[in-house]
């Protein structure tokens, strides 16, 4: 059965995530990105930002909690056991620091019934605190029939 394409431009409940320090700290080591940025409490004092920053692609991070209700979404049914992950473009605009409140939103951006395949896009869309973009990320993901 294919995702209806009715679906397209439907949203979801926004979330805001506090960023940590130390939870940028963790991504920066899981990543091996060892910027002192991300990783060094004094270095980052004395930089432009006067704090610890996280890596452009820590929006994973806050951008994931809004991908769980989309798979969990009883009017999409999708078909867990068939879904993998097709591909992410992120785009970056405001240094997300420690300290912030990033919200997101997320919407269905787009739906394409194939053959043996559904493929499904959503779009992610962040803003920190000061109501500043922060990031941008397209998430799709592919549903064999």
């Amino acid at each position: 059965m294919s995702i209806d394409t009715k679906f397209i431009g439907k949203t979801y409940p926004t979330h805001t995530y506090e960023v940590g320090k130390e939870k940028i700290k963790e991504y920066a080591k899981a990543i091996k990105n060892n910027d002192p940025h991300y990783l060094d409490d004094d270095f980052a004092k004395k930089s432009k930002y006067g704090k610890i920053i996280a890596p452009p692609t820590f929006a994973v991070v806050f951008g994931a909690h809004l991908i769980e209700p989309v798979f969990m979404d009883k009017e999409l049914n999708l078909n867990m056991a068939m879904l993998v992950h097709g591909e992410q473009e992120l785009e970056f605009f405001e240094v997300v620091k420690a300290g912030d409140a990033i919200t997101t939103t997320a919407k269905i951006s787009d739906i394409k019934n194939k053959e043996k395949l559904d493929v499904i896009s959503l779009e992610l869309n962040s803003k920190n605190q000061h109501g500043k973009d922060v990031s941008r990320g397209t998430y799709t993901f592919v549903v064999r029939k």
